[in-house]
C-alpha cells in the first residue's frame, strides 16, 4: 500500500486528476445531540461564552500556570481553569469571544490546543460511580470496626440481656449498612437474574442476605451467636475489590464522545453575500462556507475559490501539507494553513466523513468490550457450583437433624460465605493494580481492566510513524549548505509563514542567533511559498516548481535568491527516544512488527530500514489502517496498535489492545487502552513482558482461591465452621491473593 511522494516545498504540488476524490476521512464524528454555545445563545443565555480547549501537551503545574496566565491576558476572557487530568482548559469569556485567537495565543507560548464542544463533554466530566463506591467503602469500614468492638464484648463472656443488647446494637448498625453498602451487588445480581444469568454477584448477594437474616433470627431468639460482623466484613472486602476493578477502567471514556467534542462547533456560511456564523449542525449540502487561515474545515466540501495548503497530519499522519485550490475536495477536520478558502458543502452531519469514521470507532469499541476477562470466565462456572453446594448442604443437614431448619440454614450460610467469590473477585483487580503501579513507574498508564490480559496475548505489533516512532516535528538537516547571508534571507522569508517547514526553519535560525535580513515586499503566496525582494532581486522560499528547483523524494523546501541556483533545504523528523530499543526488544520476543503510516513512501521506507522493520505500508488512510488491523485479526492475529493521531483512532479502537503517547490527541488517547506518559518508547516492550508475568500471577491467584476452597469447603460442609469463622477464612483467602499480587511489584 504505497503512494507517490508529494512534491517538495512549503506546499506540495497540486493533486493530479482524480486525487481529490481520495481524501482521507477524519476520525471526528458529527455528533450534534448536545446544545452548542450558539444554541444556548439563541435560547436566551447571553451571559457569556464558555469555550473549552484540549491541551494534549500539558503535563505539569507549570503548564497550568502558563496557560491560565496567557489566557487571562486575552481581551474578553474573564477566567480560565486548567484540568490537568483531562488536559483541558475551560474558559469563561464575554459574548462574541471566539476560540481561534485563544488557540493562537497558546500556540505562541508553545502549547498545542484544539477547540472542543463543551456541550458534548458535560457527561464525561464527573466521576459519580467512583465517589459512590468510596462512600460505601467508608460506611462499611466504619460500621465493621464498631461491630467488631461490640463482638469483642460478646466473645469476652457477656451473657443473657447484656449479650442480647450488644447483638441488637450490632443489628441496628449492620442491617442499614448491608442494605446501603451491598447495593452495587444486589443491583447487579437482580439485573443478571432478570435476564436469566447467574453472575458472580448472585452468590455474594445471597451470602450477605443469609448472614444478616440468620444473625437477626439468632438475636430475636436470644441465640448465643450472631454474625453481623461477618456480613459487614464481607461488604467491606467486596467493595474494596469492586473499587480496584473500577479504578482500572474509570480512565477509559468513550472515544466517540471525545471525537464528537473535537468537531468544529461553528461554521461561517455565506448567505446573500454576508458572512453568518452558524452551528455546524445546521450545515446542509450546497451551503457555501468560508474557512480562514488557521481554521479547521467544518464539513466535507469542494473548494470553489482561493488557494492554500491544508494540514492533514492529524487525519492521515502525512507530515507535509497538501495543496488546496478550486476543484479540490477537502475533508472535515483538515486545517487550513495559508490562505482563505471558500467551499461548497458536499456532506455534513451524519453523512460526512467524520460520522463515517465515528461509526468505525464505535463498532470497534463494541467488539473490544465483548472480550471476557479470566475472572468473568471463571465466575460463570464458579457461581452455579457455589449455589449447588450450599443448597445441597442445607438439604443434607435438614435430613440428618430430622428437620432442624435453624441448624441447616446456619451450615448452608457458612458454606455460602466460605465459598463467596471475594478472592476470585480480587484475583484480577489486585494483579492489575500491582502491575499498573509497576508500569506507571516505567511511564505507562493502564486504562482498561482487561488490557494487561489482552496485551499478554499479543503476537503482532503495528506502529504508526509520525508522532509515534518519530517526534512529529520536522528539523532542518543541511543548514551548513547555507552561507550566513543566505541563512539570514531564509530566516526572513520563513518568518513570514505559518507553514510547518517554515516554522521549523525560523526556529532553527533563532536558535543559532541568525538575524533575519530586512526584505521588501514580503508576502506569502498561498499554495506556493513566501516571496520578497532585496536590492531589486526576487527571493523565494517554497515549492520546487515555484522556485525552479528539481523535486526530490525527501521532505524539503527550496530557496532561490535572484538568478542564483536554488538551494534545497532537507528536513527530517527526529526519532522518538527508545524507538530502536522497543522495536529490537519486540523482535527479540518473536513478535511480528509492522510500520503503517499515512506519510509518503520515501520517508516510511527510510524509517523502516533504520529500525529493521521488514513490513511497512505508506499512504494509509484512517479506514485503511483499521481495515489492515481487522484483516490481521480475522486471520487469527492478536494485534497491538501503537499510534497517536486521529488517523489512528479507528485502528486503535479495533486492535486487540492499543497504546498511544501522552502527546497524542485526546481522541487517540481515549481510544487506546494504555497511555505512554513519557517520550521514551522503550517501555512498550516492557509492557508486553510484564503483561505475561501479570497473567501468570492471575492464574496463580485462581489456583490459590481453588486450593482454599478445596480445604475450607469440606470443613463447612461437615458443620465445623460457623458463618463468622467462614467470613474470617474468606478474608484470609482474600489477603493471601492480595499479597501474591503484590509480588508483581
Amino acid at each position: 500500500m504505497t503512494v507517490a511522494p508529494a512534491a517538495n516545498g512549503l506546499a506540495p504540488s497540486a493533486p493530479q486528476t482524480g486525487e481529490a476524490e481520495h481524501v482521507s476521512a477524519s476520525a471526528c464524528p458529527a455528533c450534534l445531540a448536545a446544545p452548542s454555545a450558539e444554541a444556548l445563545a439563541k435560547s436566551g443565555d447571553l451571559r457569556g461564552a464558555r469555550i473549552m480547549l484540549s491541551l494534549p501537551t500539558a503535563h505539569c503545574a507549570v503548564c497550568i500556570t502558563d496557560v491560565e496566565r496567557e489566557l487571562s491576558r486575552q481581551p474578553g476572557v474573564r477566567s480560565a481553569r486548567v484540568n490537568l487530568t483531562l488536559k483541558r482548559v475551560s474558559i469563561d469569556a464575554e459574548p462574541g469571544v471566539e476560540a481561534a485567537p485563544l488557540v493562537a495565543a497558546l500556540d505562541g507560548i508553545g502549547y498545542e490546543a484544539y477547540e472542543l464542544d463543551p456541550g458534548l463533554l458535560s457527561a464525561t466530566e464527573t466521576d459519580k460511580r467512583g465517589r459512590d463506591l468510596l462512600m460505601r467503602i467508608g460506611v462499611a469500614g466504619f460500621a465493621m470496626m464498631n461491630i467488631m468492638l461490640l463482638s469483642i464484648s460478646v466473645w469476652s463472656g457477656a451473657e443473657d440481656a447484656t449479650r442480647d443488647m450488644f447483638h441488637w446494637i450490632s443489628a441496628a448498625i449492620a442491617l442499614p449498612t448491608v442494605v446501603f453498602a451491598g447495593q452495587p451487588f444486589f443491583a447487579s445480581a437482580w439485573a443478571g437474574l432478570r435476564h436469566g444469568r447467574v453472575n458472580m454477584d448472585v452468590p455474594i448477594s445471597l451470602a450477605l442476605i443469609l448472614a444478616s437474616s440468620i444473625s437477626l433470627y439468632e438475636t430475636a431468639h436470644h441465640g448465643h451467636q450472631a454474625y453481623f460482623d461477618a456480613a459487614v466484613m464481607l461488604s467491606f472486602f467486596l467493595l474494596v475489590g469492586r473499587y480496584l476493578d473500577y479504578r482500572t477502567r474509570a480512565v477509559a471514556r468513550s472515544a466517540a464522545e471525545e471525537l464528537a467534542a473535537l468537531e468544529v462547533p461553528r461554521a461561517t456560511v455565506l448567505r446573500d453575500g454576508a458572512e453568518v456564523v452558524v452551528p455546524v449542525g445546521e450545515l446542509v449540502p450546497g451551503d457555501i462556507i468560508r474557512v480562514r487561515p488557521g481554521g479547521r474545515i467544518p464539513a466535507d466540501g469542494t473548494v470553489t475559490e482561493g488557494t492554500s495548503e491544508t494540514d492533514r497530519s492529524l487525519l492521515t499522519g502525512e507530515s507535509l501539507p497538501v495543496y488546496a485550490g478550486p476543484g479540490v475536495t477537502l475533508s472535515a477536520g483538515e486545517v487550513n494553513l495559508t490562505g482563505p478558502l471558500t467551499l461548497r458543502v458536499t456532506a455534513a452531519g451524519k453523512d460526512s466523513s467524520l460520522h463515517r469514521m465515528a461509526d468505525l470507532v464505535a463498532t470497534a469499541e463494541s467488539a473490544k468490550t465483548k472480550y471476557t476477562s479470566l475472572a468473568e470466565r471463571a465466575a460463570r462456572a464458579y457461581s452455579p457450583l457455589v449455589h449447588t453446594l450450599a443448597f445441597s448442604s442445607f438439604l443434607i443437614w435438614l435430613w440428618i437433624t430430622g428437620g432442624d431448619v435453624r441448624h441447616a440454614i446456619n451450615i448452608a450460610a457458612a458454606v455460602l460465605i466460605i465459598t463467596c467469590p471475594c478472592a476470585l473477585g480480587l484475583a484480577v483487580p489486585a494483579v492489575v493494580t500491582a502491575a499498573s503501579g509497576r508500569l506507571f513507574r516505567k511511564g505507562l498508564l493502564i486504562k482498561d481492566g482487561t488490557a494487561l490480559e489482552r496485551l499478554a496475548e499479543v503476537d503482532t505489533v503495528v506502529f504508526d510513524k509520525t508522532g509515534t516512532l518519530t517526534m512529529g516535528a520536522p528539523t532542518p538537516e543541511n543548514l551548513f549548505d547555507l552561507t550566513p547571508a543566505q541563512f539570514a534571507i531564509a530566516a526572513a522569508l520563513a518568518g513570514a509563514s505559518s507553514h510547518p517547514l517554515a516554522t521549523a526553519l525560523a526556529a532553527a535560525a533563532q536558535a543559532r542567533g541568525i538575524v533575519p535580513a530586512a526584505l521588501d515586499d514580503l508576502r506569502e503566496v498561498p499554495g506556493y511559498g513566501v516571496e520578497g525582494r532585496l536590492d531589486g532581486a526576487i527571493l523565494r522560499l517554497g515549492r520546487a516548481d515555484w522556485v525552479g528547483a528539481e523535486a526530490g523524494s525527501v521532505t524539503a523546501t527550496h530557496l532561490r535568491i535572484g538568478a542564483e541556483a536554488p538551494v534545497t533545504l532537507r528536513f527530517a523528523d527526529s526519532l522518538r527516544p527508545g524507538a530502536e530499543a522497543a522495536v529490537t526488544a519486540l523482535l527479540a520476543q518473536k513478535k511480528r512488527v509492522l510500520l503503517v503510516s499515512g506519510d509518503v513512501e520515501g520517508a516510511v521506507a527510510a524509517l523502516a530500514r533504520r529500525l529493521g522493520i521488514a513490513e511497512w505500508h505508506s499512504g494509509a488512510r484512517p479506514e485503511e489502517k483499521a481495515a489492515l488491523v481487522a484483516e490481521m485479526t480475522g486471520a487469527g492475529a492478536r494485534v497491538l496498535m501503537v499510534g497517536d493521531g486521529l488517523n489512528d483512532t479507528a485502528a486503535l479502537a479495533s486492535a486487540h489492545v492499543s497504546i498511544s503517547p501522552a502527546s497524542a490527541l485526546d481522541a487517540a488517547r481515549t481510544a487506546s487502552d494504555i497511555v505512554l506518559l513519557g517520550q521514551d518508547l522503550a517501555p512498550v516492550a516492557d509492557a508486553v513482558r510484564i503483561s505475561v508475568q501479570a497473567r501468570r500471577r492471575i492464574k496463580q491467584n485462581f489456583a490459590l482461591s481453588g486450593l482454599y476452597n478445596v480445604v475450607a469447603v469440606p470443613i463447612a460442609l461437615v458443620g465445623l465452621a460457623t458463618p463468622l469463622a467462614a467470613a474470617l477464612a474468606m478474608s484470609a483467602s482474600s489477603i493471601t491473593v492480595s499479597l501474591n499480587s503484590l509480588r508483581l511489584k
